[in-house]
């Protein structure tokens, strides 16, 4: 790894919870990333601000082919027309930017997983205005009155796992870094668009780059709406 800021002094899967009414939420989620670390592999995952993380580590997590690759986790950040008018080269640069990695002093756009010293996982987490396509999106809106523009509601919009490293609790411990990192930013709640995970069905790995239903249930978000029979949106209010 090139440097970057130490993983002890940022924000992890297992940082002690705190705040008033999302206490038990946020401690929720914190057990149970250290509950999955522990059952699942010797090695704890860490999870940092990417804008802590080296570039580089970033793109060992996006590898050189497949979804991952190409996206370089634009999808949500570009409208339609932009998203195909953009080539891969084009949404690699735009994803540097909005990472800021090795600047730690530099807003973010998500968050890295580490097992040991190998980057692994990613996860897209901002404000849901950072969005430009959401609103255009059926899935977040349907049977809710919701304000799209409110920027004290973030959004957990995507994950990246490494092939090689998945159920390993990669996933589990984004999550509840996720909720950790919204709340200390200001977030009044935050939410995910999840996928509906059926015990013996087969899921295509690109399907979960929103997030299983049971991972978001087990770091303390609930339902919300089913806007379709296989997805969900998932919350966490962190005021009454």
């Amino acid at each position: 790894m090139t440097d970057a800021a130490p993983k002890t002094t940022s924000t992890s899967a297992s940082a002690t919870a705190s705040g008033p009414a999302d206490a038990s939420a946020a401690a929720k989620a914190s057990a149970a990333a250290k509950a999955s670390a522990s059952a699942t592999d010797p090695v704890p995952v860490t999870v940092i601000p990417a804008n802590q993380a080296p570039w580089d580590d970033l793109r060992t997590v996006f590898g050189d082919r497949g979804t991952p690759h190409d996206c370089q986790c634009q999808w949500f950040k570009l409208l339609a027309k932009e998203w195909r008018a953009t080539p891969r080269r084009d949404r690699e640069a735009l994803f540097r930017s909005q990472t800021h990695c090795g600047d730690p002093d530099a807003d973010t756009t998500g968050l890295v997983a580490y097992l040991g010293e190998e980057p692994v996982g990613w996860c897209a987490v901002e404000p849901r205005p950072e969005y430009p396509r959401l609103p255009k999106l059926r899935i977040p809106w349907t049977g809710r009155d919701e304000d799209p523009d409110d920027p004290a509601v973030w959004a957990v919009t995507c994950f990246v796992v490494r092939t090689g490293f998945r159920r390993r609790g990669v996933s589990r411990a984004l999550t509840a870094a996720a909720v950790d990192y919204a709340r200390e930013h200001g977030a009044r709640a935050v939410e995910g668009y999840a996928l509906v995970t059926v015990p013996g069905k087969e899921i295509v790995w690109g399907e979960l780059f929103v997030g299983a239903q049971s991972v978001y249930e087990d770091c303390g978000f609930t339902e919300v709406s089913a806007p379709t029979p296989r997805r969900r949106v998932m919350r966490i209010d962190f005021t009454g």
